[in-house]
């Protein structure tokens, strides 16, 4: 079994669930009191959260190396960074280190083309949403077409997570806003919704909706299983 590296802390909340599937499936697979070889950093969320609110991607990114540098003195053998948003930058972490990131777009638009879908919502901060080094590779290397809310209902998405789901809160009344924002993109063709924030996944479960949705923690946190475990 490989040692996983989790970037953690952004934020727990989400972190949590990475810790409890990737050990619940590596115990599944292998049976027994079998669990994940893995090493967790866990940032302070507020200062990762201070930098990103003043564009400072600089000087996340220095905390962000400094960190997967310490995972792999430590021992990991590749990189999971719990969060979409900081996969902005993998581009400074990857070359500051000699172990492989597993990058969550690619964990989820392959499963998005496995299941033959060629256009896919996608909900997450701002950052996510708006920018392109996620939507980008959806695009360039899936050949996905891609569909964003609207600037009012991004608001909506990012002040949920932010607001609320960091901090553990998990509100019926935000439960439907998702659900009607999800409902407008379906309406405008997507075949299904990426929910492209780690913490997402707290507020929108597949009981509450008839929509395909790509739940991007479990399938990151199954995809380092996978890692972990391949010969």
């Amino acid at each position: 079994m490989k040692t996983i590296g989790l970037l953690g802390g952004m934020s727990w909340e989400s972190s949590l669930e990475y810790y409890r599937i990737i050990n619940e499936e590596v115990k599944r697979r292998l049976g027994g009191l079998h669990s994940a070889q893995c090493l967790l950093w866990s940032f302070d969320f507020a200062e990762i959260e201070a930098l990103q609110m003043a564009g400072n991607w600089d000087g996340a990114a220095q905390k962000m190396v400094a960190a997967a540098q310490s995972l792999e003195r430590g021992g990991a053998e590749g990189i999971v960074i719990c969060t979409n948003t900081m996969h902005k930058l993998v581009p400074q972490v990857q070359t500051a280190i000699n172990i492989p990131i597993l990058h969550i777009a690619d964990t989820t638009a392959e499963k998005i083309c496995a299941d033959g879908l060629t256009t896919i919502g996608l909900l997450g901060t701002r950052f996510t949403m708006e920018q392109d080094f996620y939507k980008g590779r959806l695009i360039d290397n899936f050949g996905l077409k891609v569909i964003t809310p609207n600037d009012a209902d991004r608001k909506i998405i990012h002040d949920v997570i932010y607001d609320e789901l960091c901090l553990g809160s998990v509100r019926d009344d935000s439960r439907e806003k998702y659900l009607r924002i999800m409902d407008d993109l379906t309406a405008q063709g997507a075949q299904g919704v990426i929910l492209g924030c780690t913490e997402i996944t707290m507020l929108i479960k597949p009981e509450h909706t008839s929509i395909r949705l790509y739940d991007t923690t479990l399938l990151h946190a199954l995809a380092a299983v996978d890692w972990a475990l391949k010969a």
